[in-house]
């Protein structure tokens, strides 16, 4: 109930004095009465039968205007104002009743006014519905994402913040029960998480669906953040029982991120973003995670990357390094591998280890390849017109998994080859082997349009992922290219002697050939031309050179 002045003391009129001032009120359909202000204190002239009816008292000892507004209505005749506007609620927290309370008079100087009331109870509690309904999930009935912001803004103030957490649950697979099942099996099963969330929180936790399949909690850290990693790990205990839907039963998981109080600078929505961004971290590494602020900033870095990286590529700012591969019975150059470079526009070159990641995450990588492999094509055109005929190289370019699945590559060689017309024999096309596991007959079929054109098509890093034989016997590889970890000390290591010597043996059962990356020492060079290593590829020989450096150099070797 509103806190209120002491009111003064309040002298009654003899009922006498109120006929000509009741029969005026008496018109007014609101309730309404005239008050006085003596020495004595407030006087109740008139009230008309609205006032009455509104439990507002005829006399002023029944009054609850009068007693409980008495004093700032004493204040109001006292000064100078002819109007004032007061905000009043009457009764108890159930059954409390909202007035708008108006002071009127004519002239400053007289000490009476007429007060109206205006009852907006109603007006009030269907805003107030309406707000309750705009601030919950219709399915579930918990807060929505608004009604989770608004509680965490009334209960977290700064200097408290430290004493609570946000989780984000972020159910896997969802999307699969909703395509399989249709929508209504996917509504009734996140009610069924709905209550077994509610099951596995505290009883002063706040559970919320902020999302389709997101929800939130808020919690109260009463043991420090050791609490919100002990509910994180009941809530996946949880999951562990399938969840039965008609005559179903679905295993589903989630993945959970956490945002502390004390990492928020600014305002308590900030928890929510932050454990938002955790969980998409839990989604890759498969484990519950906490925000860091480090986290972040480096996500902030990388799309920074992504943005300029973008530009780059639109307006023709990147460049291509070549570095050679030499046969190593002859060491003349026999081919250059393309190396995308990157330089900013203030001069800071950045390394393919910050930009290429950023790239494939973002899509970029698509466009990025696109360029590389017309970029070859021209520079290779442009070394044979230079030599004035077949400059006696070829020419690798990288594709990436991601541009094999989202791009149409034969269509993307043949046209790079016939614009600078320089035959496919003169190109070598390196595919990784996540590349191939990720959807082996569509690979088939890149590769096989590829052999068309009649390009080299090799296999990098192999070793490195998930080999599989089966590929390598029935796609049309002819190059193994061995991964620098293996090169690297391997005169030192009979391990990775030994596993060279396997891969070379399998590239010779198969008719392939082989490169060694990473060789940066004579020794190295010779002991892989003992084995039967067919190229190698390193330092010792160049390290990725521009274009005019790398055809100096194929003049300077192979004269």
């Amino acid at each position: 109930m509103r806190t209120v002045e002491p009111a003064p003391r309040i002298k009654e009129r003899n009922p006498a004095q109120l006929s000509d001032a009741g029969a005026l009120i008496e018109l007014l359909p609101v309730p309404a009465a005239v008050l006085e202000w003596t020495e004595d204190g407030v006087v109740l002239i008139a009230a008309n039968g609205p006032f009455r009816l509104a439990g507002l008292g005829t006399t002023a000892a029944e009054s609850p205007v009068i007693r409980l507004l008495g004093g700032r209505i004493g204040s109001f005749l006292e000064s100078e104002a002819t109007q004032e506007e007061i905000a009043w609620r009457f009764g108890d927290e159930v059954d409390s009743r909202h007035f708008r309370v108006l002071l009127a008079r004519r002239e400053k100087t007289v000490r009476q006014c007429l007060i109206t009331l205006v009852d907006h109870t109603s007006e009030l509690r269907t805003e107030q519905s309406l707000r309750r309904e705009m601030a919950t999930d219709s399915l579930t009935g918990l807060p929505n994402r608004a009604g989770f912001s608004d509680d965490l803004e009334e209960r977290i103030c700064p200097s408290e913040a430290a004493g609570h957490a946000v989780l984000v649950i972020n159910l896997d697979r969802f999307s699969r029960v909703n395509a399989c099942m249709g929508a209504l099996a996917g509504d009734e099963l996140l009610i069924s998480v709905a209550r077994r969330l509610k099951g596995a929180l505290r009883g002063h936790d706040t559970l919320a669906r902020i999302g389709g399949d997101e929800f939130g909690v808020l919690m109260s850290l009463d043991q420090g953040a050791g609490d919100a990693a002990h509910v994180a790990k009941r809530i996946h205990a949880a999951f562990t029982n399938p969840f039965r839907l008609s005559s179903f039963e679905i295993r589903i998981d989630c993945s959970i991120g956490i945002a502390l109080g004390s990492d928020i600078d600014g305002d308590a929505e900030d928890l929510i973003r932050n454990a938002q961004f955790a969980v998409r971290r839990a989604k890759k590494s498969g484990r519950t995670e906490i925000y860091h602020t480090r986290a972040l900033d480096l996500a902030r870095e990388q799309f920074a990357i992504e943005t300029e990286l973008r530009r780059a590529i639109e307006n023709g700012c990147m460049t291509l390094n070549f570095q050679p591969i030499c046969d190593l019975a002859s060491g003349k150059i026999t081919s250059f591998e393309a190396l995308a470079r990157w330089t900013t526009e203030e001069g800071v070159a950045i390394s393919p280890n910050a930009f290429i990641p950023v790239a494939e995450e973002s899509g970029l990588i698509v466009p990025l390849g696109r360029w590389a492999m017309d970029e070859a094509a021209r520079t290779l055109a442009e070394w044979d017109a230079r030599a004035g005929g077949n400059c006696g190289v070829k020419v690798a370019v990288n594709l990436s998994a991601i541009q094999l699945q989202r791009d149409h590559i034969g269509a993307l060689v043949k046209a790079a080859i016939d614009r600078h017309g320089v035959p496919g024999s003169r190109f070598t096309l390196e595919l990784t082997e996540s590349a191939i596991v990720t959807d082996p007959d569509r690979i088939a079929r890149t590769m096989g349009a590829l052999k068309e054109l009649g390009t080299t098509l090799a296999m990098d890093d192999f070793g490195t992922g998930y080999s599989n034989l089966a590929y390598l016997q029935k796609l049309p590889i002819d190059v193994l290219k061995i991964d620098r970890s293996f090169v690297t000390g391997m005169l030192a290591d009979r391990d990775k002697i030994a596993i060279i010597r396997a891969i070379l043996s399998l590239a010779l059962a198969l008719g392939m050939q082989t490169t060694a990356e990473g060789i940066e020492s004579i020794e190295l060079a010779q002991t892989l031309a003992a084995l039967g290593c067919t190229f190698g590829q390193g330092y010792h020989y160049a390290r990725p050179l521009p274009g005019d450096e790398a055809f100096a150099l194929i003049g300077a070797r192979n004269a």
